[in-house]
């Protein structure tokens, strides 16, 4: 049907997490994939607030599997990092470690880099926490810009936080960062969960929503295509309507994809080709 490109369809390598790097790149090519996003995490990468790993031979073995980075997803989720980290030295650390993240992003060629709003402590108020993402993030656009990449923002479930968790969350934080290199990512689970559509976020960030995490839910799940309920074919429609020109990022999360993921990520690239 024409509704994307091959290359849109950008597999992860979350669910390889107990695969080497080398496993999950061949299985890439093997399933058919040419585009990725990588997230930055052992075994794959290693990374902290001081130093990482040495980017050159990661991407000459991506470059030898003709694949290419299309963003870079610290992970911020299982360790002590975070976008709304507390102050001093959580902050910090945590400020220098996405700015590792942001230079890893350049040394691989990829212009983004995912970011979310953290969380606050549960002991303080939510607008404590909402300064302190505001500051981080302006601090990473900032330093961001110096390298020509942009950060592209996701909502997360309530779950995992309470600050950016809805459109309008989105929307005022953006616009409390203030910085042109400040886009969006659109969470296919998060704006189910908050019961949101595709089109409400087309219609408030239009071209600056630059990256998906394009996944399949009911709503809840991080899951491959065919093992929930969403409409694949009328969320690629909605993205052919508002002109969406970015990648289609297959974050999958399910701990029961991570003893075969190479199996499952060939399921879902099927359920893709129908309309490639």
């Amino acid at each position: 049907m024409g509704l994307l490109k091959i290359e849109q369809v950008a597999g992860m390598n979350i669910h390889y997490m107990k695969y080497s790097l080398d496993y999950f790149l061949e299985a890439q090519q093997r399933a058919g994939f040419q585009t990725i996003e990588l997230w930055g995490g052992i075994p794959h990468i290693f990374m902290d607030a001081v130093s990482y790993q040495d980017v050159k031979e990661i991407s000459s073995k991506i470059k030898a599997h003709d694949l290419k980075v299309k963003v870079f997803t610290p992970e911020n989720c299982m360790y002590q990092y975070q976008f709304a980290a507390a102050k001093p030295w959580a902050f910090k650390n945590s400020l220098e470690y996405f700015k590792n993240g942001i230079r890893i992003a350049s040394e691989l060629g990829c212009t983004i880099m995912q970011c979310n709003s953290g969380w606050r402590y549960l002991d303080e108020t939510r607008e404590e926490g909402w300064q302190r993402c505001v500051e981080m993030l302006q601090n990473l656009c900032d330093f961001a810009k110096e390298q020509g990449i942009f950060l592209a923002m996701e909502s997360l479930r309530p779950e995992e936080s309470d600050l950016v968790v809805r459109l309008e969350d989105a929307k005022k934080m953006v616009a409390d960062v203030s910085r042109s290199n400040m886009k969006i990512l659109v969470d296919t689970t998060a704006i189910g969960v908050s019961g949101e559509t595709l089109e409400q976020w087309f219609e408030a960030f239009g071209k600056d929503i630059v990256h998906m995490h394009f996944v399949d839910g009911n709503p809840y799940g991080h899951l491959i295509w065919g093992d929930g309920c969403r409409n694949m074919e009328e969320d690629l429609k909605v993205c052919r309507k508002y002109n969406y020109e970015g990648s289609f990022g297959q974050e999958i999360t399910d701990q029961k994809y991570f003893k075969d993921p190479y199996s499952y990520d060939c399921k879902n690239m099927k359920m893709f080709e129908p309309y490639m």
